[in-house]
């Protein structure tokens, strides 16, 4: 009798273990988010700490920073995982296939990304980067479908051996709204996190390009509400952050192309909530192409440089509206799609 006693209890006893695992919730997994770029990103990266930091203090514990590369220098505490490699361009990285062995060992949910520093430092064109960058984004969603990208306007960038870059990361900067528009997806969202304004190459950088201690700290600030939204799994609409420039997106379109020439279609929408009185669409050529013949919009061309106003009858727009104007250009070797911006 005390025999079957004994056996009834340890199997009473195994029965409220399995209940307890039963009933008990496996912890979530925690969301791993690739800060991915160049040196700004990598080394020594000190707003990678100070942005860690910051989300543990606020309640956001639960998360994994991820990379194939190590902490690298930054002597603050914190989850130093990162995908920062030191004078890396993203073209290179497009066309030379890297990003995908690196999602691979990392598995990311959320990648943010400061990149194109040393594209634009080599006269690269903002639409041929943006096109790597497209390249990069397709890998991120073949690597996880319903991957959140955070793309950064990049800092701004005035070193002593490029007397052209600053103006150059202002044309690359002004192209990234309409392509993240264009790109992002209801399932993969593309934010845009501005990065630029409020920067100072003076006051924030110890070289003309990379953070000190106060630049990581307005790069770090710039990143948190972004990615908290990500994390809550929020699509931040155009007024959180500058996916749309003054609620206005242009799309071109390659109407039609033969040897030497085309003709090309630029769409003009107002996505805002308020009837727009004018616009402005501004363009970079990449390979040279000149424009012969405008219509439905008022010309003015400084080489690579294009801009396009409105004229007197399709400058207003009502919220939802849109105004089309096409052109014809010459064209000789390559012909990248440009990437205008509006505004």
């Amino acid at each position: 009798m005390r025999k079957i006693s004994a056996v009834l209890a340890a199997m009473l006893a195994l029965a409220a273990v399995v209940m307890f695992l039963t009933a008990t919730p496996a912890s979530a997994a925690a969301t791993r988010i690739m800060p991915l770029g160049d040196s700004i990103t990598g080394s020594p990266g000190c707003w990678r700490a100070l942005l860690w930091n910051k989300l543990q203090n606020s309640g956001y514990t639960n998360i994994d920073f991820v990379g194939t590369l190590p902490p690298q220098g930054c002597s603050v505490a914190h989850d130093g995982d990162n995908e920062g490699h030191g004078g890396f361009l993203a073209t290179n990285v497009a066309s030379q296939n890297q990003l995908p062995g690196w999602l691979a060992a990392t598995r990311p949910d959320i990648v943010i990304m400061h990149f194109g520093t040393n594209d634009v430092w080599s006269n690269i064109a903002p639409a041929t980067i943006l096109s790597a960058f497209t390249t990069l984004v397709n890998q991120m969603r073949a690597s996880n479908p319903n991957m959140k990208i955070l793309v950064a306007k990049i800092i701004p960038m005035n070193p002593s051996s490029c007397p052209d870059c600053a103006q150059r990361a202002v044309n690359f900067n002004n192209a990234i709204p309409s392509w993240a528009a264009a790109t992002s997806t209801q399932q993969s969202p593309i934010t845009v996190v501005d990065q630029w304004t409020g920067f100072s190459t003076s006051a924030d950088t110890y070289d003309g390009v990379h953070p000190n201690a106060s630049g990581d700290q307005k790069i770090s600030d710039k990143w948190y509400p972004a990615l908290v939204d990500a994390l809550a799994g929020v699509t931040p609409s155009p007024t959180v952050t500058p996916t749309v420039i003054g609620g206005c997106v242009a799309t071109y379109k390659n109407a039609g192309q033969w040897q030497g020439g085309f003709q090309g279609e630029v769409t003009v929408k107002n996505t805002g909530t308020t009837t727009m009185s004018g616009w402005t669409v501004r363009w970079t050529f990449a390979d040279g192409q000149q424009i012969s013949q405008l219509w439905n919009g008022t010309l003015s061309a400084n080489g690579a440089e294009v801009t396009v106003r409105n004229v007197g009858w399709n400058g207003s727009l009502a919220p939802g509206a849109s105004a089309t104007f096409g052109f014809l250009a010459s064209w000789n070797g390559a012909n990248t799609a440009p990437t205008p911006t509006c505004s």
